[in-house]
């Protein structure tokens, strides 16, 4: 016989992410029960009680571009990055995570990203992935883009790369193609379907994109351009992109604090949103952690490389608050309701409400994470990690 795990977070001031005030928080197994405001409860059988007075209940951050299997490979065998851990997810607060993969569609196959995301749901965590990568045509598990995405169960979209010099540079009617047949996968398989831009330094910005969207039938929504701050003209483009009803998605890591010359920071491109009235559903953050981070010369030659974290989630997410001062409501979007709608998972993940999954976080005002909770159980607690992956 299977009981039910019951966890009662007392007297939190909750974020769904709108101010619910201070309430009791009632998980049941991997789902909320209940958000009360005074939950009296009797009679469960070993009820786990969290004291959540003086701290923020809030979504766990839902992060849709992480390089699960590792990345790089630019500077040669010796520079691929490693694997990410399901340890390093929770203590950044990350609940929900998407792979995908790089540069290296080769020695980085769409069938072992597939068993890393499986294996990470065993350990505890919700991972999704998109097939496909920097080539067009693009590497994929069944034989096409659009049997990966219709049947294989954790593939919700698919990735491409361009404006970079280590894309395949598709043209207009490639990028149509791929398209089309994410859409119609996802159409069929109730999924979201996407196509995930990596949005490279190069020439032409939004240019390919605009184009496809003016001359073809799909929804601009059906796009999710990623790295958009990498450079100012790059994210003016992916502003306007906005403005016409389109997801844009800003990299955390890409910091000019932390040597990202010519960048938007993160919290700063949120508060230049919110200035000029774009909608924040519309607005995503991710990691890219696990990638590489290559530096190169004005020759195109690889000078340096490095490998993204996730810690800058909660950071810029920290920063969208304190240094741009803008409400916990408005700075959590990015990280979770947009992030999940635009990945086609806005059902269950994202917000705090009953019967949705149990993910999230209790935070204390000066937004330091104090507790994990994904799907219902309690992973990281005042530094430490409660469960551990197989391996870490």
């Amino acid at each position: 016989m299977f009981s039910i795990v019951f966890t009662l977070i007392k007297q939190a001031s909750v974020y769904s992410p709108s101010p619910l005030g201070v309430q009791d928080i009632l998980i049941a197994d991997d789902k909320i029960a209940a958000i009360e405001k005074d939950l009296n409860i009797t009679g469960l059988p070993d009820l786990k009680v969290v004291e959540g007075k003086g701290k923020i209940a809030v979504p766990g951050l839902v992060d849709g571009h992480v390089h699960l299997i590792g990345g790089g490979g630019e500077g040669g065998f010796a520079t691929r990055t490693p694997e990410a851990k399901m340890t390093d997810m929770i203590k950044a607060g990350i609940t929900t995570v998407v792979g995908l993969l790089g540069i290296d569609g080769t020695t980085r196959q769409v069938t072992s990203l597939y068993a890393k995301t499986k294996g990470l749901n065993i350990e505890g965590i919700s991972a999704y992935m998109f097939t496909g990568g920097y080539p067009v045509p693009s590497p994929q598990a069944t034989g096409s883009i659009h049997q990966d995405i219709l049947l294989m169960d954790k593939v919700i979209g698919v990735k491409t790369a361009l404006n970079d010099h280590r894309s395949s540079h598709p043209d207009l009617q490639e990028l149509k193609r791929l398209a089309s047949d994410a859409r119609t996968a996802g159409l069929l398989s109730g999924k979201a379907g996407c196509i995930v831009v990596h949005m490279g330094g190069g020439k032409g910005e939004f240019s390919l994109l605009n184009d496809l969207v003016d001359t073809s039938d799909i929804p601009i929504r059906q796009f999710i351009p990623t790295h958009v701050n990498r450079k100012e003209a790059l994210y003016e483009a992916a502003l306007d992109w906005c403005k016409r009803g389109g997801f844009i998605d800003l990299t955390a890591g890409i910091n000019p604090e932390r040597g990202a010359r010519g960048s938007v920071k993160v919290s700063e491109a949120i508060a230049r949103a919110i200035r000029d009235d774009l909608p924040l559903e519309r607005l995503c953050v991710s990691s890219d952690a696990n990638g590489s981070v290559p530096v190169f010369n004005d020759e195109g030659l690889l000078t340096g490389i490095g490998v993204a974290g996730f810690d800058p989630m909660l950071s810029e997410l920290t920063d969208t608050i304190q240094r741009e001062k803008i409400s916990l409501d408005l700075a959590l979007q990015p990280f979770t309701t947009s992030a999940a709608t635009s990945l086609g998972l806005e059902k269950e993940k994202g917000k705090l409400g009953k019967e949705r999954e149990a993910d999230l976080l209790l935070l204390d005002g000066d937004m330091n994470l104090h507790d994990v909770f994904a799907k219902g159980q309690h992973m990281y607690s005042d530094g430490l990690s409660l469960v551990h992956g197989v391996f870490d």
